[in-house]
């Protein structure tokens, strides 16, 4: 096949394997996490495991501050995005997490951990079945549901209503434990 003239030839190279998506992916989203203080994508991928219940469903990393200009320091600060609802139990429990964290690693990697201003993303599935919208699923029995649902029917405004059917839930959950 003849080249257009002043067209250069490119060869794009090839691994001689497949790749997955992740893999590709990874690639592209490294430097944004390095901007975010994070060295690799462990945290982030492996985050349902390092944290321990009910924080690996209600809190992500957000981003990793490292001290500046102290050699051998002992980590970095951690911001992590958490629901509403946990943010106050989390402000108590934060040793629980930063001992599971450097467990996980093996190292000490996180010092402290602070609260990122920065909200907790909603979860793809804007309804949940239950009257909340986005956020975490919380699982409550149809009984309680039931409740929930005719202790707020009286309310018309429709976003304080789906708060109040949330707060219900956020309430009924931490009886049962």
């Amino acid at each position: 096949m003849k080249t257009p003239s002043g067209a250069k030839n490119i060869k794009t190279k090839r691994g001689g394997r497949a790749r997955g998506v992740g893999e590709l992916v990874g690639k592209l989203i490294d430097p944004a996490l390095k901007k975010r203080g994070f060295a690799s994508r462990d945290i982030l991928e492996n985050w349902q495991i390092i944290a321990p219940p009910p924080y690996n469903r209600t809190t992500i990393p957000d981003r990793l501050k490292w001290p500046r200009n102290k050699s051998g320091s002992d980590g970095a600060l951690l911001y992590l995005r958490c629901i509403e609802g946990e943010r106050m139990a989390l402000s108590h429990d934060h040793e629980r997490i930063t001992e599971a964290v450097n467990r996980y690693f093996g190292y000490v990697l996180v010092q402290a951990i602070k609260l990122s201003t920065q909200p907790f993303p909603k979860q793809s599935g804007a309804d949940s079945g239950n009257g909340t919208s986005g956020g975490v699923q919380m699982n409550v029995d149809p009984e309680t549901g039931n409740k929930i649902k005719k202790l707020v029917q009286g309310v018309e405004d429709e976003e304080l209503k789906q708060a109040l059917h949330k707060l219900g839930q956020g309430v009924f959950n931490k009886n049962k434990k």
